[in-house]
């Protein structure tokens, strides 16, 4: 009898166990895989701000990209991933952002104004960001820790910060000059109450998407578009309008005559304007920001299976 009884509630036990593991599958409710990973990231990436930009009216996004100014960043990246689902990514970024007026295709439109600027900018960028990734479609396929030679889209956005350090091209010498001492628009200055000095480090906000391919279990490589928007219209030095150059003589000393050559470049052209006090030099309504294509490689480093833990009862 106690021979039957044991063999009875294995019996059970194992059929009920088989039950369990055909209804998770069915309805989705593995307790996946987590695990962590790092790796690097490589690619393109473009500046969106007030200077440079394509025909008619200025915009905020794509419409007004100059591909000539696409530089290269690159950067790393730490992640922990949970059960398949859902990322938390850490990464730094270094690469250099650049606008100039002289990429414009002028076609006789508005865009004439801003060529005829002519003005430009490079800077350097450093950042550092905390994103989190979803993974809508892991609820739609069959095995989700089965990576291998699979595709995988994802969301992903967060906070991040950067610094930056905008230098323009001097007309005449050629030399890059840092621009944000100098007060182009008079930030500062006691006329302009309302245009204080400009930071260099300031917050953005990352948001895109991309597709992950597994090499292997352990592998993975992705390609993904993460655009910034950011709180300040100064990456490029240049936000609202032109001011009165007498003023950098009250308040800059000896470098008053390099921030009035700085600040309107627009006599330094083959047909020479002037810009005067109040006219528009940028659009103040329009923040800067910046965006990338990136071509992420990434490996697996420890893994934490959520296994099942019901066991048959040993009965006595």
């Amino acid at each position: 009898m106690k021979q039957f009884l044991h063999a009875s509630v294995r019996k059970c036990c194992a059929l009920a166990l088989i039950a369990l593991s055909a209804s998770t599958t069915s309805f989705g409710q593995e307790q996946y895989e987590s695990y962590w990973e790092m790796g690097m990231t490589l690619g393109p990436s473009n500046f969106l701000g007030d200077l440079g930009g394509t025909q008619g009216k200025g915009t905020t996004f794509l419409k007004d990209n100059n591909f000539s100014m696409t530089k290269i960043a690159v950067g790393a990246f730490a992640q922990y991933t949970w059960r398949q689902t859902i990322g938390l990514r850490l990464a730094v970024n270094f690469g250099s952002l650049e606008g100039d007026d002289a990429a414009i295709k002028g076609k006789g439109g508005l865009e004439e104004a801003r060529k005829i600027r002519n003005s430009n900018f490079k800077s350097p960028l450093t950042e550092a960001m905390a994103l989190l990734e979803v993974y809508p479609t892991v609820f739609l396929e069959g095995d989700a820790d089965d990576t291998w030679l699979k595709f995988r889209p994802y969301l992903v956005g967060g906070v991040g910060v950067f610094k930056f350090k905008p230098k323009g091209q001097h007309p005449v010498t050629g030399e890059w000059v840092e621009l944000q001492p100098l007060s182009t628009e008079g930030q500062g200055f006691p006329e302009y109450p309302d245009r204080k000095p400009y930071k260099l480090t300031q917050l953005n906000i990352p948001m895109g998407f991309g597709v992950k391919y597994f090499v292997s279990e352990n592998v993975h490589l992705a390609l993904e578009v993460l655009h910034r928007k950011t709180f300040t219209d100064y990456i490029d030095d240049v936000s609202s309008n032109y001011i009165d150059p007498t003023l950098f003589y009250n308040y800059l000393g000896s470098k008053a005559d390099l921030a009035a050559t700085m600040a309107n470049k627009s006599l330094f052209q083959a047909n020479p304007t002037r810009f005067g006090a109040g006219d528009k030099r940028g659009t103040p309504s329009n923040n800067d920001g910046y965006y990338s294509f990136n071509l992420k490689f990434g490996f697996r480093l420890v893994s934490n299976r959520f296994g099942n833990s019901t066991r048959c009862p040993i009965v006595f």
